[in-house]
């Protein structure tokens, strides 16, 4: 609403400046709150558990626009924006920057895994395909037969991988 009627007002005009200011103030309140969960949800994690896993994934790459030139834009642009969108309002870039902080000053360790195949690969006999992801949350591994929540599957995944990567860490 506040941008809406931003954009409605005159150029130059201090009625502009004023909803400028209220705009700032809103994004600044929504950075807050954001931050706020992320330091919270962080302490959290830092509490319960030692070591903790995640996907070290590349959010820049994630959030570049759809393929295709301005002349022939590529498929679904549209729904490319809403999905970046999205991604840039989870604030995953900042969480992972806060649980990080937390987790060293707590003496807790963070292990980034490389996302490839996380959620393709069955955590049960680790054939890796792209049909065993009938669907988003559905998860089928079509040589073993094995049925899990996509999420789930891949987080098994995730786990086992930083493990092993903290095993070769503390091997070498």
């Amino acid at each position: 609403m506040a941008q809406q009627a931003l954009s409605r007002k005159k150029r130059g005009s201090k009625r502009r400046r004023k909803a400028v200011a209220r705009v700032a103030a809103l994004h600044a309140k929504v950075r807050r709150q954001r931050l706020d969960g992320a330091h919270k949800a962080a302490l959290t994690l830092v509490a319960a558990y030692d070591v903790i896993v995640h996907e070290d994934l590349r959010i820049a790459n994630m959030t570049r626009s759809a393929s295709g030139t301005i002349e022939q834009p590529g498929r679904n642009v549209a729904a490319k924006s809403g999905l970046n969108r999205g991604i840039l309002d989870a604030g995953w870039g900042v969480f992972l920057t806060v649980i990080a902080h937390k987790a060293e000053s707590a003496g807790r360790e963070l292990i980034a895994v490389n996302p490839a195949n996380t959620s393709r690969t069955c955590a049960r006999c680790g054939h890796c395909a792209k049909e065993n992801r009938s669907g988003q949350a559905e998860f089928w591994c079509v040589a073993c037969g094995h049925a899990a929540h996509a999420d789930v599957n891949a987080a098994v995944n995730i786990l086992r991988a930083g493990l092993a990567l903290r095993d070769a860490a503390e091997a070498a």
